[in-house]
Order: C-alpha cells, then sequence, then structure tokens
C-alpha cells in the first residue's frame, strides 16, 4: 500500500499548497531575523551613551553609532516589509560577520564563541533571503507587478 504524504505526481492542488506554506514561511523568516535588528536598534538609541561608550572601548569610533542604528531600525523594517531584500540582506549579512568578529572575536571564552557563531548563524541567514528574494509576501514582489 502506497502512502500519499508525500505525492510522486506534483499535482496542482499540493503545488498551491507549498506555494503558499513558502509565502508563509518567507514572511515569518524575514520577521524572526529582523527582529533582533529591531528591537537591538531601538535599545541602542535609548541607551545611546552606554553604546557609544562600548563601541569606544572596543576600538571604535562613537561616530558609527548613528549609522549602526540606522541599518538595524532601517534595515529591519525594509526586510520585514520585503523592500531592496537582496540588497538590505547582504549588508545586514555583513554587519553580522564584521561586528561578531569586533564584539566577539574571543574564542577563547566559550560565550563569545557561541555569540560569534550566532552572528554566523544569522549572516547565513541573511545570505539565504539575499539568494533568493523576499518571496510572494512582500513589498518588492508589489512593486515588481507594477
Amino acid at each position: 500500500m502506497t502512502s500519499n504524504a508525500y505525492p510522486i505526481d506534483d499535482s496542482s492542488r499540493d503545488s498551491n499548497k507549498w506555494q503558499t506554506l513558502a509565502a508563509v514561511a518567507d514572511l515569518v523568516g524575514r520577521l524572526l531575523l529582523a527582529a533582533i535588528f529591531l528591537m537591538a536598534g531601538i535599545n541602542k538609541i535609548q541607551g545611546y551613551a552606554g553604546t557609544a561608550q562600548y563601541m569606544v572601548a572596543n576600538g571604535l569610533s562613537d561616530l558609527l553609532l548613528p549609522l549602526v542604528i540606522l541599518l538595524e531600525v532601517g534595515g529591519a523594517i525594509a526586510i520585514i516589509l520585503g523592500f531592496q531584500t537582496r540588497l538590505i540582506a547582504l549588508a545586514l549579512a555583513g554587519f553580522c560577520v564584521l561586528s561578531g568578529l569586533i564584539f566577539h572575536g574571543n574564542t577563547a571564552d566559550q560565550m563569545q564563541f557561541i555569540m560569534l557563531m550566532k552572528n554566523f548563524a544569522i549572516a547565513g541567514g541573511f545570505l539565504v533571503i539575499a539568494s533568493q528574494g523576499a518571496g510572494r509576501l512582500s513589498l518588492d514582489r508589489a512593486l515588481a507587478k507594477k
């Protein structure tokens, strides 16, 4: 007896279900990846002075902080909306790798190593988004139809 849980024939009905699931998964994936940046950017605004001191203590200029906030908050909103998704995802992937190396590069410390790998994993998620695009439920898709 054969099971139709994994049909060999990709009927239109099953294909539509998978397309709907993919569209929702793309949106939820973008929301989950963007949430950490939106919250981090808002926290940086609320604790601006402390964040600026932390950056200086790690060898960076505090003049970079407004750009970091703009990338985190603006980039998160763009990813959530699916606007200029490929470009923003590439920028955020690079940011994840760079900030991970700068702030979590002490791999002898297990917690810092975990944080570095978290940054790399998030960068990987953004690279997938950059490669695949935002999906059906996005401004990129809506604007492309016009």
